[in-house]
């Protein structure tokens, strides 16, 4: 087995598909499927192929299946699916089109426009200012909105809210030969870290439509930025939504968040105070979640946790004024 084969999730063949699932694809897209790509990319094991129809046009399925008892994996396409019900005139054309969706025999899918390969990373100074600029005029197009039955004002509270649910020995037992150094830097910033969040949630800004899950296994960057997987959209200060798609860039050897950040300014203004507050509870969502154990479902989980942890935790320290958390140098990837 290769070494590119250990890092994939296991994701199910075309050939796995029911029948009755791909004859409702043909139907909603009014053409039979000739052929089936499967698409490797994000960190779970959905069912996700390029198609390509009898008539030459292009879509792509996301699917959930059945899965084994005590499964780790938690499905969000439910939850995707509202969104782009709801909310198409706010996410177009940002997102893909969506053509319809299926639940049949415990798959569950949408069906949705090709918006093509993967194109980052690797990251340039280029694509991260086009990205940059895109994500602000999205935000910009939906600033002011206000909180729905489905978009709510409310889902962003649960990912600022880990500093107290993490164990500051576990975080710096991942400085492998610097535990004491890390957790020593963590008793300092702590009392920052643990605010962050509450403070976040406190402060009065005015709120835009998020998507929450920005980075690269969720977007196209060319010619446009297009986003998908939704399921986590909701309203909120767009610091937020900032901080976690930069700090994203910079653990996959990407430029410096910084560098996100005054590309995004030249469209829109952030609020410094705000984006220091979220990159710091950013970094309590991967506080608590790297140290945990490895998941065979989830091979490469753990260690884009840890590479996150990294960037968004050096980032808050230089926005903080805070001594300069070199024990992250030994965190592995």
């Amino acid at each position: 087995m290769s070494r590119r084969e250990i890092r994939q999730e296991a994701k199910p063949p075309w050939s796995a598909v029911p029948r009755a699932v791909k004859d409702e694809i043909g139907r909603i897209l009014g053409s039979p499927v000739r052929a089936a790509t499967r698409v490797y990319g994000g960190y779970a094991p959905s069912a996700t192929f390029r198609l390509v129809l009898r008539d030459r046009r292009r879509a792509f399925v996301k699917s959930t299946y059945p899965l084994p008892p005590r499964s780790p994996v938690v499905w969000g396409i439910a939850d995707e699916e509202r969104v782009y019900r709801a909310a198409a005139r706010r996410i177009r054309p940002w997102a893909p089109q969506c053509f319809g969706s299926f639940e049949i025999g415990g798959w569950r899918g949408l069906v949705l426009e090709d918006v093509g390969p993967a194109d980052v990373p690797p990251w340039t100074a280029r694509s991260v200012g086009r990205a940059a600029r895109d994500y602000a005029a999205f935000h910009a197009r939906n600033l002011g909105m206000g909180p729905t039955a489905v978009i709510t004002g409310t889902l962003w509270h649960l990912f600022v809210d880990r500093w107290p649910k993490a164990s500051l020995e576990r975080v710096a037992s991942l400085a492998r030969g610097h535990e004491d150094e890390a957790l020593e830097w963590l008793d300092v910033a702590y009392p920052l870290l643990r605010e962050a969040g509450p403070r976040l949630v406190r402060a009065r800004s005015r709120r835009t439509l998020l998507h929450l899950d920005t980075r690269s296994d969720n977007i196209r960057v060319r010619p446009g930025l297009r986003l998908f997987d939704w399921n986590f959209a909701c309203v909120g200060p767009r610091e937020l939504d900032v901080a976690a798609f930069a700090q994203s860039i910079t653990a996959e050897a990407g430029p410096a968040p910084e560098r996100f950040v005054a590309a995004y300014r030249e469209r829109l203004d952030l609020d410094d105070r705000l984006l220091a507050l979220a990159a710091g509870a950013i970094a309590g969502l991967f506080a608590q979640r790297a140290p945990e154990p490895p998941l065979p479902e989830l091979p490469r989980l753990r260690s884009v946790q840890r590479r996150q942890l990294k960037a968004s935790l050096a980032w808050f320290a230089r926005m903080a004024s805070l001594a300069e958390p070199r024990w992250l140098r030994a965190v592995p990837d």
